[in-house]
């Protein structure tokens, strides 16, 4: 009778087949550890470092990929470059200032143009901020022309334009600064171009800078921020009495190409001498 197959467990049978011996750990014994070591000591004490082999790596004091450091990015004002034309300036200004306002612009009795805008920028006078509606910012100097013994204020009573309109005034000499021009150099400027060529003393001590925020009658609309640069000056050869001016034109067009026909400029100012304490502020 034949016996029934047997199952195989794969793991009884590895174990079976398994054959562990268990030899003794060699141990070592005097004579061979003392062997071992004297080679050992001759060999540390015989060999000099070869400097030919040492390298010495190049410290890098900045690192490979350095940390890149983020620009904190200032509020967006457009470059005079950005408005090639005074049509690119009208484009610009059109979907953020009221359609009524821009439209007056140079419409409107004792009011600029877009063409005027467009030039203060070109030189530098004046900047715009990207906001609805643009902040206009100018850097003024005023001068407060003193009369005899200190106690009358000469001022612009009125300013007659070349458009044929006249607007009241009735402010201190003042005049926009240009780039990197200083307070004194602006003074001697806006009495040259204004009143002659005639000499001017500041009033040393008498310098006050402040600023004022309102909207500019020359571009309705147009929010303005005026830094005003104020003295007291001393100026010779003036009129006792009210006097007229006239202006040259007040932008050089050299090439031709700047358009000032198109722009409104002043053409004459009326001075007038009144007491220092019946002075009011007005710059546009």
């Amino acid at each position: 009778m034949s016996r029934p197959p047997q199952s195989i467990n794969k793991s009884q049978t590895a174990a079976e087949s398994t054959v562990f011996f268990n030899l003794p750990k060699p141990t070592a014994t005097l004579p061979d550890v003392f062997l071992t070591a004297i080679p050992l000591l001759f060999l540390l004490s015989s060999t000099k470092p070869n400097a030919s082999l040492i390298k010495f790596l190049p410290f890098n004091p900045f690192p490979s990929n350095p940390r890149r450091f983020l620009r904190i990015p200032s509020m967006s004002r457009p470059s005079t470059a950005a408005f090639a034309t005074p049509q690119a300036l009208s484009d610009w200004l059109k979907p953020r200032l009221p359609a009524q306002s821009l439209a007056s612009w140079g419409v409107k009795p004792g009011t600029k143009n877009v063409h005027n805008l467009w030039l203060e920028l070109s030189q530098g006078e004046t900047s715009l901020l990207d906001s609805s509606p643009p902040l206009r910012t100018v850097n003024v100097v005023s001068v407060r022309v003193l009369g005899e013994n200190n106690n009358l204020l000469l001022v612009e009573a009125g300013q007659e334009l070349s458009d044929g309109s006249f607007r009241d005034r009735f402010r201190p000499l003042s005049e926009k600064m240009k780039p990197n021009e200083s307070v004194e150099e602006a003074v001697a400027r806006a009495v040259r171009e204004e009143l002659g060529s005639m000499t001017v003393r500041i009033v040393p001590g008498s310098y006050e800078k402040k600023l004022e925020e309102r909207n500019s009658a020359s571009y309705p609309g147009l929010p303005a921020r005026y830094v005003l640069h104020s003295v007291d000056a001393w100026v010779e050869g003036l009129p006792e009495g009210d006097f007229v001016t006239e202006e040259k034109e007040e932008y050089e067009d050299l090439d031709g190409t700047m358009g000032l026909e198109k722009a409104v400029s002043v053409r004459k100012h009326f001075w007038k001498w009144v007491s220092s304490d019946s002075l009011s502020s007005s710059i546009e």
